[in-house]
């Protein structure tokens, strides 16, 4: 028989099977070849298994350059790998081989499975390592993707976070804050006695973790548990409004209370137009019209989003004046120290809380040290207070609600009159600030 060659493998089909056998000493099985009539050229290894049962073992189909099947040579050495075994006692080869598989599957599905526990293992531990961020990487966080959408982009908030906030729980991974580290900042907050503040800082911390909840840094918001209004109790609505009183008082206080000239007609400006301390402040020069005597508050520096055009009087223009004489060489009304842009809204929001501090409170740090100087009877008062004053006064003046509501650029909050009443009331709202300026002129006149 001797060796099977590629020119038998290349012999022609007949109608019945070709089988080709290379030769072997008794009891080694045999490497064998089978040519079927359809063309197939196929190898196998044939030996007893231990019932004695003749067995041909598959070994692959025949390809002369071993590009779709198996060369010649290499069934003969896979067919002498099989005798090996054989011969080393495994007479059952087929089951031998079946185990073997299987097993060899069954390792491959442990290490598949290995490894995804080590991948979900990594992934739990980038979770963790996430999660372990500190107060202060998130607020940066929270910074970049949502605090820059504000006007201010986020700046007032930042100062707020940097003063209050940071420094007590800054430090901390998220994942450790808890409700008490929250009340911590509330709490010293409360101590100074700015409540407000308080619940406007504790506002903005649920903001953050909300955030931080959203994006699976946390599971859980540790604000989540407490009660806005158990910080710094229930909100009250201010109703601060000055007397004519405190007006000539005020008229006669401000002059001595170390004021900036500027700060000193913001006050007075504020008053005579109801306008917000902060579109004062963001105020530019183009927004003045001197022949038309107006001041148009852009939308951009407007709370409700729409401008909204103030008609200026005598009284207001004068106070302009005496801002434009300091600061007329600059596009702002009232610049930044490097002329940059527009002062902080809060700059005099401070000065004017600073000299109305109760005698025990003392002077503050670094802050002016006429702490009382604009002290009135009615107690503490702040820029919004005076565009509260100026709305009362108007109505007291004769001026209809509906149009003090107009000068304040309040929005209609009924939906029909928004709709459909779409007057104007420009030579109304006129009417109003003149008459407001003309009756705080009588009650400061001493003064200007």
């Amino acid at each position: 028989m001797g060796e099977i060659t590629d020119r038998q493998m290349g012999t022609k089909p007949s109608d019945k099977d070709i089988w080709l056998n290379e030769s072997a000493p008794k009891g080694h099985g045999r490497f064998i070849a089978r040519i079927t009539p359809g063309g197939d050229r196929l190898f196998y290894y044939r030996y007893t298994d231990s019932t004695g049962k003749r067995i041909r073992l598959p070994l692959g189909a025949y390809d002369r350059d071993g590009t779709s099947g198996l060369t010649l040579k290499a069934a003969r050495l896979r067919a002498r790998e099989l005798t090996d075994l054989y011969l080393s006692g495994i007479t059952d080869l087929r089951e031998h081989l079946e185990a073997e598989e299987a097993a060899r599957i069954a390792a491959r599905d442990a290490e598949l499975a290995r490894l995804a526990e080590e991948r979900a293992a990594a992934e739990a531990e980038q979770a963790r390592q996430a999660a372990r961020k500190s107060v202060a990487d998130l607020f940066e966080h929270w910074a970049r993707v949502d605090l820059i959408n504000r006007k201010d982009e986020g700046a007032e908030v930042r100062r707020m976070f940097q003063k209050d906030v940071l420094p007590v729980i800054g430090h901390l991974a998220v994942s450790d804050v808890k409700k008490g580290h929250i009340t911590e900042v509330t709490d010293a907050l409360l101590a100074r006695g700015v409540n407000r503040m308080a619940k406007l800082i504790f506002s903005l911390m649920r903001q953050m973790f909300r955030f931080a909840v959203d994006r699976d840094l946390i599971e859980h918001d540790p604000s989540a548990s407490i009660r806005k209004a158990k910080i710094g109790g229930k909100d009250v609505e201010r109703d601060r409004v000055l007397s004519e009183d405190e007006i000539r008082l005020l008229a006669q206080k401000v002059s001595g209370a170390g004021l900036l000239v500027t700060s000193e007609a913001a006050i007075w400006i504020a008053l005579s137009t109801c306008c917000r301390i902060g579109e004062l402040l963001a105020a530019r020069w183009e927004h003045i019209d001197w022949d038309k005597g107006t001041w148009l508050i852009p939308a951009d520096n407007s709370k409700n989003g729409r401008a909204h055009t103030v008609m200026l009087s005598p009284f207001a223009v004068k106070q302009f004046r005496r801002v434009q004489e300091l600061n007329g060489s600059t596009p702002w009304c009232y610049p930044n120290t490097d002329g940059s842009g527009p002062v902080c809204p809060k700059t005099v929001t401070k000065q004017l809380g600073d000299r109305q501090r109760s005698p025990e409170q003392g002077t503050m740090s670094r802050r002016s040290t006429k702490a009382q100087a604009l002290l009135l009877s009615g107690g503490k008062w702040t820029p919004h207070d005076l565009r509260r004053t100026g709305a009362t006064l108007m109505t007291a003046l004769g001026v209809l609600p509906e149009v003090a509501e107009r000068c304040l650029n309040h929005t209609e909050e009924n939906k029909v009159k928004r709709t459909y009443q779409r007057h104007s009331y420009i030579a109304e709202m006129s009417d109003a600030w003149m008459r407001l300026g003309e009756h705080i002129e009588q009650l400061t006149s001493a003064e200007f």
